[in-house]
């Protein structure tokens, strides 16, 4: 038997295959769909799936303004932050931080089911979230998925 047919291959940043993936937010529920799309980007759903590599798709979300949160989470979940300085503890409920900036919640949902690493912060990179129906990617022609095909 020929030993190089089941050696573990292992995915560099040459052999990675990249895709540009587009995702409609209209109608998800927030957890659900970032869960899926950090599974995206860190690349889960590809049968060569290497941990410490990117290996992920680049994704674009549009529709952010449209995404849904259930029970009274738009009142009762606080996204907490520090100034730095003493007693500089700030925070945000779900509805204040929309109304700021609807993308903010979808790049804070995913970005938590991210490493806290290195990777994590270069995968990051890969997210584009847009508020409305338009984006900026058309250059890249991304092919639109359907999250509820995926598992």
């Amino acid at each position: 038997m020929n030993t190089l047919s089941y050696k573990t291959v292992s995915a560099n940043k040459t052999t990675v295959n990249k895709e540009w993936v587009l995702v409609d937010a209209d109608g998800q529920t927030l957890g659900r769909l970032s869960s899926k799309i950090a599974m995206l980007i860190r690349g889960k759903y590809k049968p060569n799936f290497t941990p410490h590599v990117d290996c992920g798709d680049n994704v674009v979300v549009i529709n952010a303004e449209k995404i849904i949160l259930t029970g009274k989470k738009w009142t009762d979940k606080s996204y907490i932050r520090h100034t730095g300085y003493p007693g500089g503890q700030r925070s945000l409920t779900a509805t204040e931080l929309f109304q700021k900036d609807p993308t903010r919640l979808v790049e804070k949902a995913v970005k938590g089911m991210l490493p806290k690493n290195k990777l994590g912060s270069a995968l990051f990179r890969n997210l584009h979230v847009f508020a409305g129906n338009e984006h900026n990617k058309g250059a890249q022609n991304p092919k639109t998925i359907n999250l509820n095909d995926l598992i």
